[in-house]
């Protein structure tokens, strides 16, 4: 947990220094996608959030923050010092939410190409054993599902918020083929699932 002053506001944002040999997927502002990271950056902006950089702003963060090389970075309007943590058999999943915007993910509506006000529900992983790519993918579907599965059991009727984003590290394969398996049923991905379900569902009580 680290504060920062931006326009005379007081801010957080949560950092995880993974340092070398990390792998990170995700579907975040800064550095989503399947790759080598070093570090994950969760960071709170103000509500009616005015820049039209996310990137570059999370960019700023980190490097004050003195994070080098590739990272992701994540952005809401959730007060991350309300993060909800939780851990099983050495899955540790990490969640921040807002939850005032929140609707179904098929709705008859357009969609929109333009930037979408951050609110969020924020999900970071973090696993203990390397995964293949394809099992790294099947990993942000498991945590999606369990997110989902937490929040109409909190009573929310929604799939999520029009942001959410989230984002899985692992230890570097280093050319071995990694587990190749993350979904519900799978060893780490059973793991991984009741750790996300379990720390959406404590934050989500917390705002219903």
């Amino acid at each position: 947990m680290r504060s920062r002053e931006e326009h005379g506001a007081s801010l957080h944002h949560l950092v995880w220094r993974l340092g070398p040999g990390w792998r990170v997927c995700s579907s975040a502002v800064l550095g989503g996608g399947i790759g080598a990271r070093g570090w994950i950056l969760n960071a709170q902006v103000p509500g009616g959030y005015p820049r039209l950089d996310p990137d570059r702003h999370l960019a700023e963060i980190a490097a004050a923050e003195s994070l080098d090389g590739p990272g992701a970075g994540l952005m809401t309007a959730a007060d991350v010092t309300d993060r909800t943590v939780a851990v099983d058999g050495g899955a540790t999943a990490t969640v921040t939410s807002g939850l005032g915007v929140r609707g179904w993910a098929a709705t008859p509506a357009e969609g929109s190409d333009a930037a979408l006000p951050p609110g969020t529900v924020n999900i970071v992983v973090v696993l203990p054993v390397p995964l293949s790519d394809a099992a790294l993918v099947n990993a942000v579907a498991t945590a999606t599902e369990a997110k989902v599965q937490a929040l109409l059991e909190a009573g929310m009727d929604c799939s999520g918020t029009p942001t959410d984003a989230v984002c899985v590290a692992a230890p570097d394969p280093a050319g071995l083929p990694g587990e190749s398996f993350a979904g519900p049923r799978s060893r780490w991905g059973a793991r991984l699932a009741r750790a996300v379900h379990s720390a959406v569902l404590e934050s989500a009580l917390r705002h219903s």
